[in-house]
């Protein structure tokens, strides 16, 4: 049995963990997924928000202070296709969350496409709506959102 620390084995097992460590607000064992050249890309990002994250210091740095923001809820609706690459998955959902500053809901769809190399994180696509985050409050910065 693997050590309680290692990456799950399979690329749809490390998403799902990976949205556990999310919920549970534990970035710094979130940021441990990633290779240290991973790259996550937010390519509907607007102007003015990260659109490319290049290494896993700087994906640290962008998620450091994301609690403090949004409180994470749930991902209702999570389904997770496998692709022709074995070391791929593309995740739909929902996340259900909240802006800490307004106490509003955040509601946000995403499709990522995550790539995986000796198990850990190395491409993370994450095509969320840019939409939601014009809203009121959601203006937070040092958020790869």
């Amino acid at each position: 049995m693997p050590a309680p620390t290692s990456p799950p084995a399979s690329p749809a097992d490390l998403f799902r963990h990976s949205l556990r460590l999310l919920l549970a607000k534990d970035i710094p064992a979130w940021v441990d997924l990633w290779a240290a050249d991973g790259v996550a890309e937010f390519p509907f990002a607007p102007d003015g928000r990260s659109r490319r994250l290049e290494g896993k210091e700087a994906v640290a740095a962008s998620m450091r202070h994301h609690p403090e923001h949004i409180d994470l809820h749930d991902f209702p609706g999570l389904r997770i296709h496998r692709t022709d690459d074995p070391h791929t998955v593309v995740a739909e959902m929902r996340g259900v969350e909240r802006l800490v500053r307004t106490d509003a809901p955040f509601d946000m769809t995403y499709i990522v496409v995550m790539t995986v190399r000796n198990g850990r994180i190395a491409s993370y696509r994450d095509y969320w709506n840019p939409l939601v985050v014009q809203a009121p409050g959601a203006d937070f910065a040092g958020s790869g959102r």
